[in-house]
Parts: structure tokens; C-alpha cells; sequence
């Protein structure tokens, strides 16, 4: 076993290592009944503003927006399912064949496995289990699924023993999918009928339709492949491929009244930023609820300006220099330990000042790199392989 300790933190303090800007090289989409079309941007959404009652927005003088509404009709994903690094590796080698080349990188996993590692120096209830198997010199990370589940489970029961008289936790995550719901549309605005944009309440909602996108980016010396589901586009995205898309990542806080509820926000925004900052989304748009799941406002946030936000204003709980440090670090260190063959377990447990990893038994690592994906891979290298050799021939 080795550890990779996160404190001192004073160590990863400082300007923040070097960063390369996530640009998008393909995507994917689910559809309302969960089947995966690689390249496919058939569950791509647009941005257009809830109608709520406050003054200024569209909306204003009209009944105030119930989040509950439409809760009974919910379709919601089943996440007892480990769908594993599946989608991500499909859609991946689809891209290449198109391509005809491999996409190289240190590390491919989720956008939401990064977050976890990037926000841990400042999260001491943030923990994890991962699975990582190398493959032709590349990292594949995965979360550890019965370990999910768990975490899943305990986390529904505390809240069901914490909020008695007071809303579910199921009922607070479909708070945050029916606010996108309601600032959604399935096609540009210039295309939506009045109906379809007025009639959004009454729409049903649904967490199993997706739109992911997969990029390539860097955190110090470490390349990486990161997929993740983005939430919408504010207008469209651009013709040119290597122009930054406008993305709009959409989110849900009851509204800060006291100060520590201004803390407790400030604490929300690490992952907000972590997670918008990973796949280069660079608006996040907060509706603010009351206790009882009533929208009250919008407020927008530019991404890279959310940690200098934090450090003018807020209380100290974070710093984003130190986050990109650490991520970096922590790279290096999943890097030098995920050698050779076998499957090797990453986990932080709550409050703990180190992050372990092991190696393990009982986990196949073609369950994380699948062998469709391998015998994609074997082949591109087999290619590249007898052209340099060609190369050299000629020469």
C-alpha cells in the first residue's frame, strides 16, 4: 500500500501549475430510455431562462415556480446500474476509427471522478473509492461501484432521519432537475414554438436523456481524456472545433439568508467551479430556491472568476490555485503507482488526511477497459507500428 498525503496543504499553495484548456474532440448522447448513440448530439439542450417571479425577469408577476411539481411523474436514472467507463470508451473508439488515429493521453476517466480528486483538499467529508487499471501506458479510472451504492444508500437514510417534517433528499435532487427542465429546450430558442417554450413546467422530467462531452485537457504534466454530461448551450456551438463552446452548467442552493448560509454556499461553489472548470464550461447559472422548493432567483457565475471571487469575499473555506496543485500532484502520484497489469483501489475515506492505494484482487480489468476497446487499441498501435517501421525503411 501507498499513501499520498494531502496535508500540509501549504505545500500545493501558490500560483497554480499549468493548465491546458479543455477543448471538446467528440460526444455522446443518451436517449429518454438510457440507449447510447456515440457522435451523436441528438440529447444536446439550449439555454432559455425559467419565467420567474422577480423583478426584471421574464417571468415577473407571474405565480411564484414550484419545484415539486411533476415529482409523482419523475423518470429517474437507476444508479444501482454500473454503467463502468462503457460510454466513454464506445464513443471513443468510434472517434478514432472516424479519425483514424488514437487520441494519446496519461489518464481517461469522468469529469465527476476528477472533481472528487481536486476538490479533496477542501472537502474533509469527500471520499472515494476508485478502481485503476493501466493499458498501453494510459491510467483508466473508474469509481468502485459497490462502494457507490453504499455510499448512495447511507446517504439517503441519514437524510431520511435528518429531515423529518422537511423534504426527502430525493425530493431536493428533483429540485435540481426540474430547474432544468425549466430553463431548457430541445432546439435553438429561434426555433421553439411559444407553446413549447411557455408550456416547460408542464413537461415531464426526465435524468436519463444526456448529452456528454468528451475532452481532452491537462493539469500539469498529466494529459487527460475526461467525458462528462454538460447541462446545455447558451446560443449554439461553433462552427470552428477549436473555438471554446459556450456552455451553460445549470445548479440549485436555497438562498443564502444568514451568514452561515453564505458559508455553507461558499462551500457548494468548490464543486460547482471544480466541476464546470474540468470540462471548460464557462457559465454556471444558480437558481435559488426557498426551504420549501420555491425558485426564487437567477445569479450567474463566470467560472474562472469564482476562486478570486471566494478569496475577495468570502470566509477562506477554499482556494483554486491549491486544488490545481494538489490535482496535479495527486496525478503524478496515481501515474507512478498504476503500473503493469492488474486493477489497483484509490480511496480517501472522510476526514482522512491521506488518499491509500492498493492493489487488488477480484476486480478484472477488462471490466474497466473493455475488450472491444483494447482490440481497437491493439490494432491502431499495430498500425502505427508498421508505418514507422515503413518510415524507417525508406529511409
Amino acid at each position: 500500500m501507498t499513501t499520498f498525503k494531502i496535508q500540509p496543504l501549504a505545500r500545493f499553495a501558490g500560483a497554480s501549475t499549468s493548465i491546458r484548456r479543455p477543448r471538446e474532440i467528440t460526444h455522446f448522447s443518451y436517449d429518454d430510455d438510457r440507449k447510447l448513440y456515440p457522435l451523436s448530439d441528438r440529447s444536446l439542450q439550449y439555454y432559455y431562462p425559467p419565467f420567474i417571479d422577480a423583478p426584471g425577469e421574464p417571468g415577473h408577476g407571474r405565480p411564484p415556480i414550484d419545484l415539486s411539481n411533476g415529482f409523482e411523474t419523475f423518470k429517474k436514472h437507476d444508479d444501482s446500474i454500473d454503467e463502468h467507463l462503457d460510454s466513454l470508451l464506445e464513443t471513443l473508439m468510434a472517434h478514432e476509427q472516424e479519425e483514424g488515429q488514437r487520441v494519446k493521453s496519461d489518464v481517461v476517466t469522468w469529469r465527476g471522478i476528477m472533481t472528487k480528486i481536486m476538490t479533496a483538499p477542501f472537502d474533509l467529508f469527500n471520499e472515494f473509492e476508485l478502481n485503476a487499471t493501466c493499458f498501453q501506458g494510459t491510467v483508466f479510472i473508474e469509481e468502485n461501484h459497490a462502494s457507490k451504492a453504499a455510499d448512495i444508500k447511507s446517504q439517503r437514510d441519514n437524510s431520511r432521519s435528518h429531515n423529518r417534517g422537511g423534504p426527502s433528499q430525493e425530493m431536493m435532487q428533483y429540485w435540481g432537475y426540474k430547474f432544468e427542465s425549466l430553463a431548457l429546450l430541445s432546439k435553438p430558442w429561434a426555433e421553439a414554438t411559444r407553446e413549447e417554450i411557455e408550456n416547460r413546467d408542464a413537461k415531464p422530467v426526465d435524468s436519463e436523456a444526456q448529452y456528454c462531452s468528451i475532452v481532452t485537457t491537462g493539469i500539469g504534466g498529466t494529459s487527460m481524456i475526461l467525458g462528462g454530461e454538460v447541462d446545455a448551450v447558451m446560443g449554439a456551438k461553433p462552427d470552428n472545433p477549436n473555438d471554446p463552446i459556450p456552455w451553460v452548467e445549470l445548479k440549485t442552493a436555497q438562498q443564502p439568508v444568514t451568514q452561515k448560509d453564505d458559508v455553507k454556499y461558499e462551500r457548494k461553489l468548490l464543486k460547482f467551479w471544480a466541476q464546470s472548470f474540468l470540462l471548460g464550461v464557462p457559465k454556471i447559472i444558480v437558481g435559488f430556491r426557498s426551504p420549501d422548493g420555491h425558485l426564487l432567483k437567477l445569479m450567474e457565475h463566470e467560472t474562472q472568476k469564482i476562486p478570486s471571487m471566494v478569496k475577495r469575499q468570502g470566509q477562506g473555506t477554499w482556494d483554486g490555485n491549491t486544488c490545481i496543485n494538489f490535482a496535479a500532484a495527486m496525478l503524478d502520484f496515481i501515474k507512478s503507482t498504476v503500473q503493469g497489469d492488474g486493477v489497483w483501489r484509490i480511496q480517501r475515506r472522510q476526514k482522512d488526511g491521506f488518499i491509500e492505494a492498493f492493489q487488488v484482487d477480484g476486480v478484472d480489468p477488462k471490466s474497466i477497459v473493455t475488450p472491444a476497446f483494447r482490440a481497437h487499441r491493439e490494432q491502431i498501435v499495430a498500425k502505427e507500428v508498421a508505418a514507422m517501421l515503413g518510415n524507417q525503411m525508406k529511409q
